[in-house]
């Protein structure tokens, strides 16, 4: 029998402790070896075999053999590589690095380790069924794609420019990469976006436009004080798919519907309730034992991260047209 893989969680958090923690026990292949946070009664409550209260005492922890980051968005980067640094693998909250620069950096630190974005909705199997049916749509030719909410945000990291705040990075991240897995036609040749800002600095919504290469265009929309509302509707020449109800936060006790429009009728695909925090888990876990398994690959999450940057800087630049950078070594098609 295989050994399950130990991991090791920087962070007690809301996601870690309601979903990760819970994901990692109920997995197959995994075990919580170790948590950390700045308070120990917190990490002990994930219910590992070890608390820590401090975040390098659990990187020289030598049974921990994977990191789960949950932490502010800029920290993100700073303990990626410090968790490479002392050889671990890495799966870390979303959006993975505030800039594409931050994702290049992790993957030259990385070498034969793992560092995976943890943008769990990608496990989710709904994702997964409307990807196998992009093809029966024919060459994608529109997206519409957004995550709004209105949250109390008062005092929250969220609102903090420093600390990677702001709707795009938020949940704007999240219709991005469902844009660019939906177009699937690598990075988009210009991104035109306009924000409104909050007193502190931060985009509390931003509107963007996607367009390639290709003649492909996508709708972006994130907001974090604007009314509750999650789409992903993508539209090629010969029918539509809709990803009904939270495409992006359905959990386990969700059961969704998948709609395929081909012109003459629309199928509704029924999805079961699935916890994809635990899919993710169980899939990362499989593939470090080298068992078959699904990873987002880091050229995916920098493409979302170079959106990103060419999102905020149009926005900033009152809405003039950025093309995304291309990782080191790639350059745009023409």
């Amino acid at each position: 029998m295989t050994e399950p893989v130990r991991w090791g969680f920087l962070g007690a958090g809301m996601v870690a402790t309601a979903a990760l923690a819970p994901a990692v026990a109920a997995a197959s292949g995994a075990v919580l070896h170790a948590a950390a946070a700045r308070d120990l009664e917190r990490a002990r409550g994930l219910r590992p075999r070890v608390a820590y209260d401090d975040y390098p005492a659990l990187l020289a922890d030598a049974e921990v053999e994977v990191v789960y980051i949950s932490l502010a968005n800029d920290a993100h980067l700073p303990w990626t590589l410090a968790a490479l640094r002392a050889g671990k693998h890495v799966l870390c909250e979303k959006p993975l690095g505030l800039t594409a620069a931050e994702v290049d950096e992790m993957a030259a630190a990385a070498g034969d380790l793992r560092v995976v974005e943890a943008s769990w909705y990608r496990w989710h199997p709904r994702v997964r069924w409307a990807q196998a049916r992009l093809a029966g749509i024919g060459p994608v030719r529109h997206v519409a794609a957004g995550f709004t909410f209105a949250g109390a945000l008062d005092g929250n990291y969220r609102l903090d420019p420093a600390r990677g705040g702001g709707a795009l990075y938020d949940v704007g991240c999240y219709a991005v990469s469902a844009c660019l897995w939906a177009v699937d036609a690598g990075l988009p040749v210009d991104v035109v976006a306009q924000s409104r800002l909050g007193p502190t600095g931060v985009d509390l919504d931003t509107k963007a436009i996607l367009r390639w290469e290709s003649g492909a265009e996508a709708e972006v929309q994130a907001g974090i004080s604007s009314g509750e509302g999650q789409w992903l509707v993508i539209t090629g020449e010969r029918g539509e798919i809709e990803l009904r109800d939270a495409p992006y936060t359905s959990w386990k006790d969700d059961a969704t519907e998948l709609w395929v429009s081909d012109g003459r009728g629309t199928e509704r695909v029924a999805v079961p309730a699935t916890d994809a925090y635990q899919v993710m888990v169980e899939e990362v876990s499989a593939v470090l034992r080298g068992r078959p398994g699904w990873v987002l690959p880091l050229s995916q999450s920098r493409a979302t991260a170079a959106v990103l940057d060419a999102a905020r800087a149009s926005a900033a630049s009152s809405g003039l047209p950025v093309a995304p950078t291309p990782a080191p070594g790639e350059r745009h098609a023409h």
